[in-house]
């Protein structure tokens, strides 16, 4: 019963993987690249040319694009993060030894003394415990991949299989994405297609806004860090930028993930000089993002407070990890739109001072809205 009940567990995880790598994750990113590349298929749309022959130039631009950025930028990331990999524990035991002369010109020497501690030995032993778990950790690694060798290439071949899937669920999506809402609308009865349509529409500008936007600002982020970085004098500048473009997909949370690393090296290389150069160059991003680029590109588009947007990533990220960081905000917009109609029909339905003909007049001013 328990190696049956064992190999039912192993079955129901198995099938778990399979739907995530086969079927979620292939879909999640053709919808994200979808909306990225639809206003390109509208363009060409608009140009009269046809359908399939735009998104392979679509393809096209994208492989080549892909192509140039590997060719000129990835030599420099790759050059700085090898640097990087090499002087981190050059990087590591400066900054303790500046712990050091801190602590020495501090009063916790006297602190120590009373409890009879030497904070020379308390630093010993919390860099030793940080190496030896770093190495454990190292270890315990390698012995997870060399005995866990089947299900590491299992695992490699789903997701490699979801990247083959992808640009087939984007070409279907850019070629008959349009037809959904339509196949959706004949699903439901005629005197619900209204409601359901202006549902669907404020779904979509809500997703496409938010994804097409985020994107943009998360460019300009990156872009404005590495020549801020740059101009200070910043070492590994570019793959800074490159991390906080990619953490700036997460609103708020996405900029402090980014400034941790900068800050460590700019304290070891530069010293408290350099940090407050970072903070004045981060400083002005995060002004010149707040004020004037996230207002120009995201607008008001998605209108959820920023306590809302934390408590939306926190949970969605202790539910779900990592792709509930990237798509707690977007789920939780969607829910927003359906309870915000929801409500406003629910009142107008249930409004007994309200005649027939107003209650019509309401309903297409909600979904004009």
């Amino acid at each position: 019963i328990r190696d049956s009940s064992t190999s039912r567990g192993l079955g129901d995880v198995y099938k778990r993987q399979v739907l995530v790598d086969v079927v979620i994750l292939p879909g999640i990113l053709g919808l994200i690249l979808y909306y990225l590349l639809r206003p390109f298929s509208k363009l060409f749309d608009r140009w009269k040319i046809p359908r399939a022959l735009g998104i392979l130039i679509i393809y096209l631009g994208v492989i080549g694009f892909l192509t140039l950025a590997i060719v000129l930028i990835y030599p420099f990331i790759r050059d700085q993060f090898t640097n990087l990999i090499n002087e981190f524990p050059v990087y590591f035991m400066d900054l303790v030894e500046g712990i050091v002369v801190l602590l020495n010109n501090s009063r916790l020497t006297e602190f120590f003394e009373t409890v009879n501690k030497d904070y020379n030995t308390v630093i010993t032993d919390l860099t030793g415990n940080l190496i030896t778990t770093v190495r454990d950790t190292v270890s315990n690694i390698a012995s997870s991949v060399s005995f866990g060798v089947t299900s590491f290439i299992t695992k490699l071949t789903g997701i490699l299989l979801s990247l083959v899937i992808v640009p087939f669920v984007l070409f279907y999506l850019l070629y008959e994405g349009e037809k959904m809402p339509k196949f959706i609308l004949r699903i439901f009865p005629p005197r619900m297609r209204s409601g359901v349509g202006h549902v669907l529409s404020d779904m979509d500008k809500q997703i496409s806004s938010y994804i097409q936007g985020q994107i943009l600002v998360s460019i300009c982020i990156g872009t404005m860090v590495t020549i801020g970085f740059l101009i200070i004098g910043l070492k590994f500048a570019l793959l800074i930028g490159l991390l906080a473009m990619v953490t700036s997909v997460v609103p708020y949370l996405g900029p402090v993930i980014a400034i941790a690393p900068a800050a460590v090296i700019a304290i070891v290389t530069g010293g408290p000089f350099m940090l407050l150069k970072l903070g004045i160059v981060w400083t002005i991003v995060q002004l010149v993002e707040g004020k004037f680029i996230s207002p120009q590109i995201m607008g008001r588009s998605l209108s959820i407070h920023p306590i809302s947007i934390i408590f939306v990533l926190l949970t969605a990220g202790a539910l779900f990890g990592i792709p509930g960081v990237i798509l707690g905000l977007p789920g939780y917009a969607l829910i927003k739109v359906l309870v915000q109609h929801s409500y406003a029909l629910f009142k107008i339905r249930f409004n007994r001072f309200q005649t027939e003909k107003k209650n019509e007049y309401e309903i297409k001013k909600i979904g004009d809205h």
